[in-house]
């Protein structure tokens, strides 16, 4: 049988066009995720068999254009020159046309082989909405196929269209806009030059690179700068078609290209759309009208959140009893049958309870993610940003700010990583910075075991009102310390806001399957690499040094002593007392856990724990929890991983295995001082890989102040909560 032939198919399209659904509908399980090189944004790719072809399927990031103000803007066209796809599909919202066409219209200046995908024909139908879809293929240049994704309805015919246009040359009837005679001319001449520019990549189209230049791609600029003649050339040519425009238009030209482009849209959807006149709203527009009411909307979206954690609790409660059933199983297994005293903790403190109490959690992380899909393919989480405009403005910071807040956790189970880079979109960089520095504030996907674990052990009639509780409370401290930045060391306006609001989409299952699922899986990836190294090197620093030999020898003689004060002096043939020999376990347990704990403080990491008990005092913490949240700098999973490795090695008992039990057998723990330290892991400082973005993409400065900032603040606050918690003897 002979080799399958091979496509290379790039999915393009704006945030909210169902790309993401059409990808899942068309790669399904067969989906590999990673990230860009050098960037934090996810690169999708999948594959699937069609007559004969292997489709490789890359999805691009959803973007409303190929300019260079974001990464994800970059991401997607360096895909598309670097990679050089077979085809390039653009999906677009039917809907919606004249919005979606302008980054279409950007591919085809680009001129890469297009396929233009017309998704949601059902809701355009919806809407009374005729698209002619020959006359907008003619229009265009390019080949049209309608499709609703979610009912898998027109799939078959865009896999044929994509095997049918990949093996086909760049066609003539791709179209090349006018963007005046002016521009245009401009374009030819500095095309002319560009052509000879030898020095610069064959792989860069010279029309684009021209046409970047006059709208100010700093990108494009820095690449032309390599070969400085023509580059200076170039520069003449554009300097002297801004001043003519300028004078004669009142507009520079990158505004008079964005103006024809636009004036090419309205020509195709005028000649190629009729809609039928309706005075009745359409459905989305008549649930707006209650679920972003200003007094009904913000109730009824607190609502909705409460009600997620309730469920997500519940439906996690037996699942994750089974996970902590299986850990449970295997540390048992794991100290019944490895003798080696230094490979069993390696094996049981080190890797089952490590791992093992993170890894326990990861229903309740599946349906988190489940639960975040449900608010993203639904539309309800753009509404969810809406509302908060007239929030975020009050403290200072723009609409905008919202989003990087809620992908950094603001619903829980986001990042700050990619929260941070989604300022980008913020042209205001007083805005850009105070949204920056108060993402870590946000409850990230690291923190969601450390509150699942201590709010289980504390506080199980109420998960679901403490994790609501724990939400709002990062939301108030995020937004009380912006407008604290805002007020004093970024002052400035305030920047006006504008959004689309997709309409209400039923999600689907398999979309909320596939989005849980590839969530999840990075999450087990982390554990089962980063967390895993992590956890074996905190084992060994727990482990490493041990007691002197003297210090042994005291544990060895205590035992001795306690045995010869219990042991009665009964004679050889008497039978061995049962109580007795209870007695003597239990006092041979107790020193032995007096050794473990010995060797614990006594240990590398130990000592560091016990010395910062001066600081630390204050708080009430000890030397464990110490260690748990200096771990939980590197990624705040560790605080879990790390307490399950201390408490495995101090406590020896055998009727506490699980971390849970070895937090209510500590009589430190209670349900005010787990409060206490849910509060301080809430806000205290962000994770190094936070702290390295921040660096890079704002500064050092920002970075160390962000890290003093968030832990002078929580050290502050918490001190104040513990004093109010003794005043009321709840400590």
């Amino acid at each position: 049988m002979s080799e399958k032939r091979r496509i290379k198919v790039a999915l393009s399209g704006n945030p909210n066009s169902g790309k993401s659904t059409l990808f899942n509908a068309l790669t399904g399980a067969r989906q590999h995720i990673a990230n860009y090189p050098g960037v934090t944004v996810e690169k999708k790719s999948g594959f699937i068999t069609h007559r004969g072809y292997e489709i490789e399927l890359v999805d691009l990031p959803g973007t409303y254009s190929l300019s260079a103000y974001s990464v994800e803007e970059q991401v997607a066209r360096n895909f598309v020159i670097e990679e050089g796809p077979d085809i390039v599909v653009e999906v677009v919202d039917a809907s919606n046309l004249e919005r979606n066409l302008y980054l279409f219209v950007q591919f085809l200046e680009l001129g890469c082989p297009l396929i233009l995908a017309l998704n949601m024909m059902d809701m355009a139908k919806a809407r009374g909405i005729h698209i002619e879809v020959e006359r907008l293929s003619q229009y265009l240049g390019v080949r049209v196929v309608p499709m609703t994704a979610r009912a898998g309805e027109g799939i078959g015919e865009l896999l044929d269209a994509i095997v049918q246009e990949a093996g086909k040359e760049l066609r003539e009837s791709y179209k090349q806009i006018s963007y005046g005679r002016d521009v245009d001319n401009a374009l030819a001449q500095m095309e002319a030059l560009l052509k000879n520019a030898e020095k610069i990549p064959a792989k860069y189209p010279r029309r684009w690179l021209a046409l970047k230049f006059l709208e100010g791609d700093s990108i494009v600029s820095e690449l032309l700068k390599g070969d400085g003649e023509i580059f200076e050339r170039i520069r003449a040519i554009s300097a002297h078609l801004t001043a003519h425009t300028m004078d004669t238009l009142g507009e520079d030209p990158e505004s008079v290209i964005v103006d024809q482009r636009y004036g090419f849209i309205a020509s195709v959807v005028r000649h190629c759309v009729r809609r039928e006149i309706e005075n009745r709203l359409n459905l989305s527009d008549r649930i707006d009208r209650v679920l972003t009411n200003r007094l009904i909307g913000p109730i009824f979206m607190l609502f909705v959140l409460y009600a997620l954690y309730l469920i997500i609790f519940w439906v996690s409660e037996s699942p994750v009893s089974w996970f902590e059933t299986a850990f449970g199983f295997l540390r048992q297994k794991a100290q019944e049958h490895i003798h080696t005293q230094i490979l069993r903790s390696l094996v049981t403190s080190g890797v089952i309870d490590g791992v093992g109490a993170i890894m326990g959690y990861m229903p309740l992380i599946f349906f988190m993610f489940g639960a975040i899909a449900v608010l993203e393919d639904s539309g309800y989480m753009a509404r969810i940003a809406y509302m908060m405009d007239r929030l975020m403005r009050f403290f200072g910071l723009h609409g905008s700010s919202v989003i990087a807040l809620i992908v950094s956790g603001g619903i829980s189970g986001g990042c700050a990583v990619p929260g941070i880079l989604a300022t980008r979109t913020l042209k205001d960089n007083r805005e850009r910075l105070a949204t920056a520095l108060v993402t870590p504030f946000m409850n990230c996907g690291g923190k969601l075991p450390v509150y699942a674990i201590i709010i289980a052990v504390f506080f199980p009639e109420s998960r679901a009102r403490i994790l609501f509780f724990l939400t709002l409370f990062s939301w108030f401290v995020a937004l009380f310390s912006a407008r604290l930045l805002r007020g004093v060391l970024l002052r400035g306006p305030k920047s006006p806001f504008i959004m689309e609001l997709p309409p209400y989409r039923l999600p689907t299952l398999r979309g909320l399957l596939i989005h849980s699922w590839e969530r999840t899986w990075l999450y087990m990836k982390r554990a089962g690499t980063l967390i895993l190294a992590f956890s074996i090197l905190f084992w060994a620093g727990l482990s490493f040094p041990t007691l002197s030999d003297s210090e042994r020898m005291r544990f060895e003689n205590l035992r001795k002593a306690e045995i010869e004060k219990i042991q009665p002096q009964l004679g050889d043939s008497e039978p061995y007392p049962q109580k007795v020999d209870r007695q003597i376990k239990e006092a041979l347990s107790k020193i032995d856990e007096e050794e473990a704990a010995s060797a614990l403080k006594a240990s590398f990491l130990g000592r560091i724990g016990v010395w910062l008990e001066g600081v630390t005092v204050h708080l009430g913490f000890d030397y464990k929890l110490n260690l748990a949240l200096i771990s939980g700098a590197f990624a705040k999973e560790m605080i879990v991983s790390t307490l399950g490795t201390a408490y495995s090695m101090e406590v020896q008992s055998v009727k506490a295995y699980s971390i849970e039990d070895r937090l209510k057998a500590d009589p430190k723990w209670n349900p005010a001082f787990a409060f206490l330290v849910l509060i301080f892991i809430t806000t205290y400082i962000p994770c190094i890989p936070t702290v390295l973005t921040i660096a890079s993409e704002l500064s050092y400065r920002w970075a160390l102040l962000s890290v003093l900032f968030n832990l002078s603040f929580t050290v502050l606050f918490c001190m104040l909560l513990k004093k109010g918690m003794e005043l009321f003897g709840l400590l």
